[in-house]
């Protein structure tokens, strides 16, 4: 894990399965996922060490959907149906020992957001699957028993930051090169994956459709509705500021971006922006000009 902190950015980048193999453990490499499989059991350890969860293009399917459940709480499929399969066995040994574990999730071909520690919590034989807790929310699983409603929205929310978060920016990241689409700067500490629709409304999905990457300054002034994106990608400002005089940022990085195209866009046109989830998000904008 201390490896991953230092190869992501403190957990800011994603990783390429070709920079795993870098790991090595007493001078000799090995392996954090499993070349095969979803699920990495290594010989010389008595449970798993990590779990994968495949990237999907827009619009495909995964061999395994892993889902977060009514509990708040996510969910890890079996491998296949048989309990008693190594790899199982593998990841109810990490459940029973309460040992972390690291989350490969796919943002990418070949590329992962790796989320740690995480823990197996329960199992749900009926449904071939483990509950998956992120690490400041383990204690609060209750097996058997409704969670609270206030506790359940800590136990999604503490999810969103931890899981959803990371693999949204790290998806947004690959698919604009980590670069700002308003302005096309290409230092990635300096970039955020903003979303279109915010992740609280009803139409804010964690997908790149709903995602943008930008500079801080850019995102900022969208959040505040000051910078608006047309459904035909282009960027406006807010009327007020084109006849403000003020330094140079505001000259310079925002009224001259002031109806011009947005500079980086996704190579894949299925990751470009959702149309109408602009349309939403400029209406909003213009009705605050």
């Amino acid at each position: 894990m201390q490896f991953l902190t230092l190869r992501t950015n403190d957990g800011l980048d994603s990783i390429t399965r070709d920079e795993l193999l870098d790991f090595t453990f007493d001078g000799a490499m090995f392996r954090l996922v499993d070349p095969t499989r979803g699920i990495r059991k290594p010989r010389e350890l008595g449970a798993a060490l990590s779990i994968m969860t495949t990237y999907r293009a827009a619009g495909a399917a995964r061999p395994y959907e892993d889902e977060v459940g009514g509990d708040g709480f996510l969910r890890y499929k079996w491998s296949g149906t048989d309990p008693e399969h190594m790899d199982n066995r593998g990841l109810r040994a990490a459940m029973n020992l309460q040992v972390p574990l690291i989350w490969f999730f796919g943002v990418g071909v070949g590329r992962y957001q790796p989320i740690y520690p995480v823990y197996l919590v329960d199992e749900e034989p009926d449904k071939h699957q483990f509950v998956v807790a992120i690490d400041a929310s383990r204690d609060l699983r209750r097996p058997e028993s409704r969670v609270e409603e206030t506790l359940r929205r800590y136990v999604v929310a503490e999810t969103k930051r931890r899981l959803h978060q990371p693999v949204f920016r790290a998806a947004v990241m690959r698919a604009y090169e980590t670069r700002c689409a308003v302005c096309a700067l290409a230092h990635g500490e300096l970039l955020d994956a903003a979303h279109i629709v915010p992740d609280g409304d009803e139409l804010g999905i964690a997908s790149v459709r709903n995602g943008l990457a930008l500079c801080k300054i850019h995102h900022a002034a969208y959040d505040v509705r000051i910078l608006g994106i047309s459904p035909d990608f282009v960027v406006e400002i807010r009327e007020d500021l084109l006849y403000e005089i003020d330094g140079p940022m505001l000259e310079h990085g925002l009224k001259e971006r002031h109806g011009q195209p947005l500079m980086v866009l996704p190579k894949a046109r299925a990751e470009r922006p959702d149309r109408q989830l602009l349309e939403l998000s400029y209406k909003r904008f213009r009705a605050a000009v």
